[in-house]
């Protein structure tokens, strides 16, 4: 499936993204993800085949990347913030929780930390 886009209030959610227009590896770097780049592919395929859906909790103006946020197939849900930002992970977590539950057909699990498909 393509990736979905959720408007979660006062942030963003998105795929994530590594291209000529937008880059989350420096922002991903800074959570500990080890080939960042990678990871963005990783993610792109979990979309792709249904296996994890990842987001990028976003500052809506910027798309600047606050937290990850994926549920995958087997409705475990995993979220990382950067430091700052713990508020934007909490509150994507029912957006994205409900967005996973209507396409994957799981019941989510409570959030736990983590990076989402790791």
């Amino acid at each position: 499936m393509e990736a979905v886009e959720v408007n979660a209030g006062a942030w963003y959610l998105r795929a994530l993204r590594d291209d000529d227009r937008l880059s989350d590896v420096p922002a991903l770097t800074l959570l500990g993800v080890d080939r960042p780049a990678e990871y963005v592919a990783t993610t792109d395929a979990g979309w792709a085949d249904e296996s994890a859906l990842t987001w990028a909790v976003c500052v809506p103006t910027t798309g600047e990347l606050a937290a990850l946020i994926g549920v995958d197939a087997d409705g475990d849900t995993t979220g990382l913030a950067r430091e700052g930002f713990d508020e934007a992970l909490s509150a994507a977590v029912d957006p994205a929780t409900r967005c996973a539950a209507a396409l994957l057909g799981v019941e989510p699990a409570p959030l736990r930390s983590a990076l989402p498909g790791r």
